[in-house]
């Protein structure tokens, strides 16, 4: 019976941290430009864009269809970016999970 109070506790503990993390995430940003420099795009760590940003040259310059190619090729590269910096972040909890996940195994 310990042992199962022990993994709740540790359970409302990890929960308390995924909701810490997730707030953190939504602090980092990742800011990725075009290959033409003409568009930036601005993601959270929480995976939702913060900004959209187009040179109005390019507006002049491209064909609509180029523009919205360049923009979705952009706005992916961003989402990839800030995947990636959640992972990191992520990474750096992986302990207490690790912790955890051995407990779960012992208790089956």
């Amino acid at each position: 019976m310990a042992k199962m109070m022990k993994m709740m506790q540790q359970a409302a503990g990890m929960r308390k941290q995924m909701k810490k993390m997730q707030k953190e995430l939504e602090k980092k940003v990742v800011e990725v430009k075009s290959n033409n420099g003409k568009i930036t795009v601005s993601a959270r760590g929480d995976m939702s864009i913060k900004s959209i940003t187009i040179d109005p040259s390019a507006l002049e310059e491209l064909k609509l269809e180029r523009v919205e190619k360049i923009l979705l090729t952009t706005v992916n590269a961003a989402l990839n970016a800030a995947k990636k910096t959640a992972g990191t972040e992520m990474s750096k909890m992986q302990g207490g999970l690790g912790g955890l996940s051995e407990m779960l195994g012992n208790a089956g």
